[in-house]
């Protein structure tokens, strides 16, 4: 039996930490499934994922291959009962839609051929610029009943729950993607029907009228209204069109899971994955999340993965993915656990010119950030490479093969299509042979967090379509994105990190605000900010909430009228907003507590008249006037700095102390350039450290008052990662780790194996039982502990195995 319970995966009732490596069998011979198997176990996963496409078995409509007829790679059952033998799990992603680099993202092309109707149509009614279809349209979701009725039978007999070794279903993929990235909203007759009956259900009729000054029920101007809309009412149609494809997607992944269940498949995880990374960041990532979150939020059995597609994980990016898992948290089901179902590994040399090279610390550091940050599974994709072979159906594309990147496909992947390993493999290897050596702890222990949220509001990233000669969207869109993104996330958030704030996310649009469970929140703030979440923030300030504000308090609502709930709370007036030009630099001098720090440069400004309740703590140099503030609330308090500032770590610090938040976990590392958190279960934790600097680091650490290793100072080798175990007990070995410089590799009965990272690791234990001697460390009785001193330098042999009789 598997469960979704208590942010964890329960496989037969034990929580479960899944790494999988995503092998396409079909890009294989036959002959070559075993040795890349052998290599994924060897990597360390204990699962194996898989996209089906439906391309390849159904290149002509009617003639289905699922058992090898025409092709024996294209034999899916035996490929996962291959895996079975293995022992490995299986996680099943039959599209329809699985991109992959695929023609036609996957789908037979017979099938809009066949049904032109389902072809999207965008703005102005010109053509879609992708390759993506109407989702609801009838003839497409018939086709797509008919796959799932084929490939779901065998899936259905294969299910962890019937004996097998599957124990979860992706549901598409990657829905509305196509979409946001071509700003084409699938605009057919068909869905601009169902888009009204939408607006009828939300809107009564006088109210409806009043948005839409154009007849809706005449297909006719209906048609002309919406995919070329007049200013008058372009802000609502961005508004209700982003939440009516959020109602759509979901009703499309609750059609497909009928269908799913229909052919028996049922009683697994059904899971939606999440796009939206791009260029090495994580900035619009979001969209995904608010495009998709009603999707896997509608009911039990959902899971929700996202798409990492990170390079190095540095000082510019670190505080994007930490950002992405906190938002994902925030907007999921009190049971809902994180998963990364397209983890992005290899050397990232995907265009073949050595341009893209990742640091070996790259899957490595995003592997320790998302299992300490709650993530039950993760799937390495690429894990192999593999060919594109020659289809007959799509010859005259100009290759002929089944997808567009040539005959070798995967070729960035740390197994290549020869079966060669990269550079990359053996320390994504240690790394997941590190989470995998205690994941059943890890799998049911949850991120120690301290008393601060970042704020995630989905409709700030609700931009993913607007009409392109629309003046009013373009307005909304470009605050929004300026805001919402790289100044709170690039500044507050990566000052937050490097202060060793461990800091959750909250939906400040659709989830409750209480003082006593988000004491302060950390809020990116636009000039558009929606009545609601307006209300609701200043009623979270009077009940006692803080708020750390960045960027502009609101005088808008999402539809650019005028509201400011937020500031009359405040008990400010906005002056306006100022931006530089040519021939004007504006800078900013600290007031008030704020005081005492260098004049700097900055590109805008929001100005205030301040009330009796505000105290100034940043003015513009020439003008004096006030751009940032510290406010009283009734009993809550906010400090705002409606301006662009340096990432300066000691002022966001103290906002959040006097706000009432304290980093509980911290170092004494002057040089920053390291990300620190801790997981724990009771009185069990793992503590996490990265160093991203190509360069040694020496610190000391304290969880609260308590120093770690009994103060000891730890050296953090550079681009390096540690999991250290702090009050550990292995039952079956009788052994309690009360602290270690040394990471833990393998638990077995009667030996203990560690990766040292020190030129004199310290292991402390507290046990029954007689450590055997060795020439590889010293053992010491120390009140009732017994402390283990390696004889050996972690730079020149990181491996020490210590024995029990």
């Amino acid at each position: 039996m598997i469960e979704i319970k208590n942010k964890q995966i329960l496989i037969d009732g034990k929580p479960v930490l899944v790494m999988c490596g995503e092998i396409h069998y079909y890009r294989l011979e036959r002959k070559d499934w075993q040795d890349r198997i052998d290599k994924l176990k060897d990597a360390g996963c204990n699962a194996v994922a898989t996209y089906i496409p439906w391309l390849c078995h159904e290149p002509v409509e009617g003639q289905i291959d699922l058992d090898g007829q025409t092709r024996p790679e294209l034999d899916l059952g035996a490929f996962i009962d291959l895996c079975a033998e293995n022992d490995l799990y299986f996680f099943a992603r039959p599209g329809p839609f699985i991109m992959a680099e695929m023609k036609n993202e996957g789908i037979p092309h017979w099938v809009t051929e066949k049904h032109p109707e389902i072809i999207p149509v965008g703005w102005d009614g010109n053509a879609a610029t992708t390759p993506t279809l109407d989702y609801l349209a009838p003839n497409f979701l018939k086709e797509t009943k008919r796959w799932y009725e084929a490939v779901m039978a065998v899936i259905a007999p294969r299910l962890h729950t019937n004996g097998g070794n599957i124990i979860g279903v992706q549901l598409d993929n990657e829905i509305g993607m196509l979409s946001w990235v071509s700003n084409c909203p699938d605009l057919t007759e068909q869905l601009l029907k169902d888009f009204v009956n939408w607006l009828q259900e939300k809107y009564e009729e006088a109210e409806l009228t009043q948005r839409y000054p154009l007849n809706l029920q005449d297909a006719t101007e209906r048609v002309r209204g919406i995919r070329s809309p007049k200013e008058e009412y372009a802000a609502e149609l961005m508004r209700d069109l982003g939440h009516y494809m959020r109602d759509r997607f979901a009703r499309y992944v609750s059609i497909l899971r009928e269908y799913a269940e229909e052919s028996d498949v049922k009683d697994v995880p059904f899971i939606v994955n999440i796009h939206g990374t791009g260029g090495g960041r994580g900035l619009t990532y979001p969209i995904g999340i608010s495009q998709l979150y009603e999707s896997y939020k509608q009911g039990e059995g959902y899971l929700s993965g996202s798409d990492i597609y990170f390079g190095d994980l540095n000082m510019e990016t670190f505080q994007d993915l930490y950002l992405i898992n906190g938002f994902m948290d925030a907007v999921h089901n009190p049971d809902q656990p994180l998963t990364s179902v397209e983890f992005n590994c290899g050397d990232g040399n995907f265009g073949e010119t050595f341009g893209g090279r990742y640091d070996v610390s790259a899957a490595d550091f995003k592997t320790r950030m998302c299992v300490a940050q709650g993530n039950r599974l993760i799937n390495y994709y690429l894990f192999t490479g593999g060919y594109n072979y020659k289809i007959d159906e799509a010859a005259g594309d100009g290759n002929g093969r089944i997808a567009s990147t040539g005959e070798r496909h995967g070729f960035a992947a740390p197994v290549n299509p020869e079966g060669k390993l990269n550079y990359t493999f053996p320390r994504m290897a240690r790394s997941i042979k590190t989470m995998m050596a205690v994941g059943d702890k890890l799998a049911a222990m949850d991120e120690d967090r301290d008393s601060v949220a970042f704020a995630f509001i989905p409709d700030y990233y609700m931009t993913e379509y607007r009409y392109p000669d629309s003046a009013k969207m373009r307005e909304i869109v470009d605050n929004i994105t300026m805001h919402r993104g790289a100044g709170a996330w690039e500044i507050v958030a990566r000052a937050m990190l490097l202060a060793s704030y461990r800091f959750s996310s909250v939906d400040v649009q659709n989830k409750e605000l209480d003082p006593e469970v988000t004491k302060v929140l950390v809020l990116p703030s636009a000039r558009y900010m929606d009545k609601d979440v307006q209300q609701k923030l200043v009623e979270y300030l009077k009940h006692g909430g803080g708020i750390l504000l960045y960027g502009e308090v609101p005088t808008f609502d999402m539809e650019g009228k005028p509201f400011t709930a937020l500031a009359d709370a405040l008990g400010v007036k906005p002056l306006g907003v100022t931006f530089n030009e040519h021939g004007r630099f504006m800078s900013l001098t600290a007031d008030g507590w704020a005081a005492d720090r260098p004049e700097i440069r900055t590109f805008f400004t929001q100005t205030f008249e301040l009330g009796s309740n505000a105290d100034s703590i940043m003015r513009v140099t020439e003008s004096d006037e006030v751009c940032g503030f510290d406010a009283k609330v009734g009993h809550g308090r906010a400090i705002v700095l409606a301006t662009a500032y340096r990432c300066d770590i000691d002022l966001f610090k103290t906002a959040l102390g006097r706000l009432g938040s304290v980093a509980g976990l911290t170092h004494d590392c002057e040089y920053h350039g390291i990300f620190s958190t801790s997981v724990s279960n009771g009185d069990e934790r793992f503590i996490h450290l990265l160093n991203l600097d190509g360069f040694e680091k020496e610190i000391q650490v304290r969880l609260g008052d308590e120093k770690f290793l009994e103060g000891r100072k730890l050296t953090l080798q550079s681009k390096d990662g540690v999991m250290l175990p702090m009050n550990v007990t292995f039952e079956k070995l009788g052994v309690k780790i009360v602290y270690s410089t040394a990471e833990i590799l393998k638990v077995e009965e009667n030996t203990l194996e560690f990766r040292l990272t020190q030129s004199e690791d310290m292991i402390c234990l507290v046990t029954d039982r007689e450590i055997v001697g060795s020439n590889d460390y010293l053992v010491e009785s120390r009140d009732e502990k017994i402390i283990i001193v390696s004889k050996k330098h972690g730079k020149i042999d990181d491996k020490l195995v210590v024995y029990f009789a």
